[in-house]
């Protein structure tokens, strides 16, 4: 991926060292503003940093703008939108449900959700708490509605229009991320408790753990610290569109900053708001009926990288995007948030990780070597079929494959041969992510592009 012609700039409000810091995380501070301020070399959208260690915030800072059009500098209290991260949220709500006797993990979800068919199959709560229901992302949704992301929809609407599509596997048979797991456990826990998931997890989940800056988001409420989202114009910025937050809900609705996210991580490890076994539960691997394990279990990914333990989710929402992690074995926290919504931020979150922990956290990948000719039949442009305006080009290379997507999240993308069909992306380290060519009867029909779920595209060019 190309590197990102932008400079950070340092905020005011600096980093507090505690006394007494060892030389070791001295160096550390110095090698992160370092691996930050190389990355970025232009004002532009930034971002908010925390890494804590055995329970000690050893850095927290703010890098470039929190508002370009005003000229406000990024500090590390500003809220951001953290997309996905809030998962963990509505997992925690569910299992608080759990342990009050209110839902079991194997109930299916036809005793809150009435008229959604079974579908010939037993799906149940830890099913969706897993991404192993089967159930279609609702991105999927075909809406005919102008300016649908604008639109304020009763969750109902879109929970019925999942009813309607076929499963994409059998319960519990696969793991496959899809945001309509999570949008419906956010309906279940109103359903069980008659209030609003936003008042649940205000009186429930984030007063308990002493959260002051995380909220349900809204475009009308005045919340101090508001980070302004961006996106990529060309080579220049724009304010990112509106989202109906109704579209996201429990998959992906809450604010917070990075102080929130560490009293959160301690929250939950200091067993304030479930028990240890539960919280144990939710860090474990979902094993799937083959046998094998799924990387993620309530909430959460769960992780090995070149022999550490990791336990952390991501976030990526229009405007932003968001990652957190923790190393249990080194008992270290990291989480930054950005305020623009460009994919090659998840890159220098790896690099930071790979500071913390002190070795490369990218698994290393094989790169066959793949016969001119049939390289040549995968060059053109493919087209997403759920999302048509955004295409990815393949084209070759002194004999390799690369690839650019065309709303500029990513070019000049290395494509490393797993087999003469799968290629392997490295530039895109934080999501593992592959690309599938479907060959039929010796023609290049498409290809399958995987980021956490599948994507279908169609060969146009």
């Amino acid at each position: 991926m190309n590197k990102i012609n932008l400079i950070f700039l340092f905020s005011l409000l600096t980093l507090t060292i505690a006394n007494g810091q060892s030389k070791e995380d001295k160096q550390l501070v110095k090698n992160l503003d370092g691996l930050i301020s190389e990355k970025f070399n232009s004002v532009s959208p930034g971002c908010a940093v925390l890494v804590a260690k055995k329970g000690q915030v050893i850095y927290e800072k703010g890098f470039g703008t929190a508002n370009i059009e005003l000229n406000v500098p990024m500090r590390p209290e500003m809220v951001f939108r953290i997309g996905s991260m809030t998962k963990q949220y509505t997992a925690i709500a569910v299992l608080q449900l759990v342990e009050q006797g209110k839902i079991s993990l194997q109930d299916s979800i036809q005793k809150f959700i009435k008229n959604f068919p079974s579908k010939g199959h037993a799906i149940t709560i830890e099913n969706l708490l897993t991404h192993t229901s089967g159930i279609k992302d609702y991105g999927q949704l075909d809406s005919r509605i102008p300016n649908a992301i604008r639109v304020e929809f009763p969750q109902k609407v879109i929970i019925d229009s999942l009813a309607r599509l076929p499963l994409d596997f059998n319960p519990s048979a696969k793991y496959s991320y899809s945001n309509s797991n999570y949008y419906m456990l956010g309906y279940i826990i109103e359903q069980v408790t008659s209030k609003s998931y936003k008042d649940y997890l205000q009186e429930n989940i984030f007063k308990p753990a002493g959260l002051s800056n995380t909220f349900y988001d809204s475009p009308t409420q005045l919340i101090p610290n508001r980070a302004n989202g961006y996106s990529k114009n060309g080579s220049n910025f724009k304010n990112t569109d509106y989202i109906s937050m109704s579209l996201v809900y429990g998959a992906g609705a809450l604010l917070s900053n990075v102080g929130d996210l560490y009293k959160w991580h301690q929250a939950l490890n200091s067993y304030k708001l479930v028990k240890k076994e539960t919280l144990e539960k939710a860090f474990t691997s979902f094993k799937l009926d083959n046998g094998q394990l799924a990387e993620y279990g309530y909430g959460w990914f769960i992780k090995d990288w070149k022999g550490s333990r990791t336990i952390g989710h991501g976030g990526a929402i229009d405007g932003f995007r968001s990652w957190e992690i923790y190393f249990p074995e080194q008992d270290i926290f990291l989480t930054a948030l950005f305020n623009s919504d460009n994919n090659s931020f998840f890159n220098l979150f790896d690099d930071m990780g790979s500071l913390i922990v002190g070795k490369s956290l990218q698994t290393a990948y094989k790169d066959l070597k793949i016969d001119a000719a049939v390289l040549n039949n995968y060059v053109g442009t493919y087209t997403f079929s759920d999302f048509p305006s955004e295409s990815i080009k393949i084209y070759k290379r002194d004999n390799k494959l690369l690839a650019s997507i065309s709303n500029g999240s990513g070019s000049n993308m290395a494509l490393l041969a797993q087999s003469e069909t799968l290629f392997y992306l490295p530039d895109i380290r934080r999501i593992p992510t592959t690309i599938e060519f479907i060959v039929e009867k010796g023609k290049v029909k498409g290809m399958y592009w995987t980021q956490e779920k599948r994507h279908e595209c169609t060969k146009t060019e």
